[in-house]
């Protein structure tokens, strides 16, 4: 059964769908669609992972287990929200999804303390001498401790004295911070280990070239996590006053000695 009737289609609606290994029942794959989307898949021809590994199964002479999670939603936008409130449940890791969930970082899964950060905005001031890093284009709530590390800590086109004069990395996604960093070193960037090196999911980051003239400008950091009471008096309050508006410079430099 590869194609719904016209009635089924009209039944459906938008709808959000997930491909299961049938050898363990461990989803590989979610997604959302309308019509016979959730069919597709069966004869794309491409390099994607969800692709090789339903290729995989066919040659062990087995079928993906196909099934719909939800339908009869009535527009593309909450489907998509759906979709995405899965992939963070699930992780992003544990699925041959490329792309993680849309609007993942805005309307994803998010602690209680998270989102009382997110729009009360208490503000704080940050004392001690320190680099705020901005990681809003990498950004996700369902970042395990070592991607937010790691996505953190490189690779950023910095003053070298500057940095290497900075004690703390705030970690800050959309002016809340997320996590403290207590700094030990400054490394040319794409040079120390990293877990953004060890991913199979194509549109994600790569090691760098360190040949390469622009790679070569920019560094990361390696450290610890900041002591607890530094952590407890920083850790999910807003530093957003200090950016003037219009501002995209991910990099801003506090209490440094002149």
């Amino acid at each position: 059964m590869n194609k719904f009737s016209n009635s089924e289609i009209k039944a459906l609606g938008f709808y959000v769908y997930v491909y299961s290994n049938p050898k363990d029942n461990k989803i590989f794959y979610v997604g959302k669609g309308k019509g016979n989307r959730v069919f597709s898949h069966l004869s794309e021809d491409s390099e994607h992972e969800k692709v090789n590994f339903i290729q995989n199964l066919k040659q062990q002479g087995l079928e993906p287990k196909i099934e719909i999670l939800t339908h009869g939603i009535q527009d593309s936008e909450t489907a998509l929200k759906v979709e995405s409130s899965i992939i963070d449940l699930i992780g992003i890791n544990n699925l041959t999804n490329k792309q993680k969930g849309f609007k993942s970082a805005v309307f994803g899964r998010m602690s209680v303390e998270q989102v009382k950060s997110t729009y009360s905005k208490q503000k704080v001031n940050i004392t001690e001498p320190s680099i705020i890093i901005r990681i809003n284009k990498a950004f996700r709530y369902s970042m395990t401790p070592m991607e937010l590390y790691d996505y953190t800590r490189g690779h950023w086109v910095i003053n070298p004295d500057n940095a290497k004069s900075a004690k703390y990395a705030f970690s800050v996604y959309e002016g809340i911070i997320q996590e403290v960093y207590e700094i030990a070193s400054w490394f040319k960037a794409g040079t120390t280990y990293s877990v953004r090196e060890n991913t199979a999911h194509t549109d994600k980051w790569r090691k760098p070239d360190v040949s390469d003239p622009i790679v070569n400008k920019r560094y990361e950091f390696v450290g610890n996590l900041a002591p607890q009471e530094v952590r407890e008096k920083y850790i999910l309050k807003s530093v957003e006053h200090l950016f003037n508006k219009g501002n995209s410079n991910p990099i801003m430099y506090l209490n440094l000695e002149s």
